[in-house]
């Protein structure tokens, strides 16, 4: 495989990712779950696909809410982890989310916390598209959770340094040919790390564009996890929802 598509295969398998980003507030999380059923109003039994599942916290969220949920990531690792949670009506497996998973059986499928764009070619973001389409029954739902990439680039902190898991982490940002970049650098063990994330900055008429192409149809857009309205100045993140369209 290109080196350059490796990032996130070597860094989501990483448990220094998981100590990086443990501030993440799972209050948060539940609470935008909750936001999403009461707006879509899913039926008891619903089948939802998490995709980029990491260890599995939506996804067994979701399961308690009463939905048949399947989790998939790239990494090993979370798996491993999240089938340790695993329970009635709640699976993990290993997928690349550029490939069919299942044919016409999800009604909603949910992508969470920028699991997208990871990717060097527009052909994989499309092959990921069309799978999303693929898995989705005729009217079911795919709702993907972005970053806001105007905002990011605009308020960017280009050096940072943070200890978290008493590891201390210095992390570079900058905006390079279309793609938003996190250098990540640190010492553990007396062994130097260097790790990079490096997302798409995609924009809403980069979904639109997708979704065309994938037989997707946008429905609704958000700015913020309780659902507000997305203003591309100021708004924290970039959520889209959209629908398979039903056969004719």
């Amino acid at each position: 495989m290109n080196a350059s598509l490796e990032w996130y295969r070597a860094w989501f398998d990483s448990p220094y990712y998981h100590i990086l980003y443990r501030h993440r507030n799972d209050a948060e999380a539940r609470a935008f779950i909750d936001a999403l059923i009461a707006r879509l109003k899913p039926p008891r039994g619903s089948r939802m696909l998490d995709l980029a599942c990491g260890k599995g916290r939506h996804a067994h969220y979701l399961c308690s809410k009463g939905f048949e949920v399947t989790g998939v990531d790239l990494s090993p690792s979370n798996i491993e982890a999240a089938r340790k949670i695993a329970c009635r009506n709640l699976y993990f497996e290993v997928h690349d989310m550029r490939e069919p998973l299942r044919e016409n059986y999800f009604d909603y499928i949910f992508n969470f916390f920028t699991s997208f764009g990871y990717f060097d070619r527009e052909e994989d973001n499309i092959r990921t598209m069309n799978a999303i389409a693929t898995a989705l029954k005729p009217g079911g739902i795919v709702s993907i959770d972005f970053l806001n990439a105007q905002r990011v680039i605009e308020k960017m902190h280009p050096v940072e340094h943070k200890e978290m898991g008493g590891i201390l982490f210095h992390i570079h940002r900058h905006f390079e040919d279309g793609f938003i970049i996190k250098e990540i650098d640190f010492e553990d063990g007396g062994r130097s790390y260097h790790f990079h994330e490096k997302v798409q900055a995609l924009c809403l008429p980069d979904f639109d564009r997708l979704f065309a192409r994938s037989g997707l149809q946008r429905t609704a857009v958000f700015g913020y996890y309780r659902l507000g309205p997305f203003r591309e100045e100021e708004s924290e993140r970039l959520i889209v929802m959209a629908r398979k369209k039903r056969e004719e």
